[in-house]
């Protein structure tokens, strides 16, 4: 069951295709698989490999609210180191509980490294000292389709006339530009999306309004800070802190001799004739 759980998170680490940093939805997080394990990963905070010469290491915090109709509060945070080097290669350090709502005895340090330069990536149970690795296949192309979006895209979004954004059953957010500011450092440019839900398109006796609001920087070719609300699910805050710009050691990007390793392979093409299921 563990190595089954180990191998979805690998497939996760290849998902790992650009996120909607510039016009995403501001949440990342995890899905739990029919093994209890994280099988995908979304949203802002998980800056995208394969970008050469912009390397970086950084803590990423990403809390979300809800206030119930009650006034009860749910909040909720998750932290990870990231890194990447000037290679493009990407690793991300987390706590990732493997058997769902169970107590928190069961929660893991893992390890996801994405090599798309080399057509593997990892999946590390630091504990266990064992893991998955998945090698990129003949018809491995296109990563993003199984856990992440293309480029500015979202579920739900399909992209809009050239410079007027993602369009949302045929609403069109408003864009705005907020300028520059200086976040943890670095240089970033912000941009707010506003997409309004008219009276009735969903059930709803008055307009929904969600809001993006994203800084991103041009030098990290990341986000560094991701605000979306919606009244529906609340508030999800995701900000890249303590930023170092210098190169993390080679190392980081392999998985250690001593751990014992599952080997996979992602995007194999079907045999002649087998249908899509």
């Amino acid at each position: 069951m563990k190595a089954m759980a180990v191998l979805a998170l690998a497939a996760g680490a290849f998902a790992q295709g650009p996120p909607a940093e510039r016009g995403g939805r501001g949440h990342m997080g995890f899905e739990p698989s029919g093994n209890g394990a994280a099988i995908a990963e979304t949203g802002a905070g998980i800056p995208r490999a394969g970008v050469r010469n912009a390397p970086f290491s950084a803590d990423v915090v990403t809390e979300s609210s809800l206030t119930l109709a009650d006034g009860n509060r749910i909040r909720q945070t998750v932290n990870f180191k990231m890194y990447r080097d000037s290679e493009g290669r990407t690793r991300r350090e987390q706590a990732v509980n493997l058997n769902g709502l169970a107590p928190s005895a069961n929660v893991q340090q893992m390890v996801f490294i994405n090599d798309p330069a080399g057509g593997v990536a990892y999946s590390l149970n630091v504990k266990e000292r064992t893991g998955t690795k998945t090698l990129r296949g003949a018809g491995g192309r296109g990563f993003q389709r199984m856990g992440q979006p293309a480029p500015g895209r979202e579920p739900g979004l399909r992209s809009g006339p050239e410079g007027r954004g993602p369009r949302f059953n045929r609403m069109m957010p408003k864009v705005e530009t907020l300028g520059r500011q200086t976040i943890e450092g670095v240089q970033a440019e912000g941009r707010r999306m506003t997409l309004t839900i008219p009276a009735g398109q969903a059930g709803n006796e008055q307009p929904i309004h969600i809001v993006t609001e994203t800084w991103y920087s041009p030098e990290l070719q990341a986000a560094v800070l991701t605000r979306h609300t919606d009244p529906r699910t609340g508030e999800t805050v995701t900000r890249l802190t303590n930023i170092a710009r210098t190169e993390p050691p080679h190392s980081l990007f392999e998985a250690p001799a001593d751990f014992r390793l599952v080997e996979t392979t992602f995007g194999m093409p079907r045999p002649a004739g087998q249908a899509k299921q």
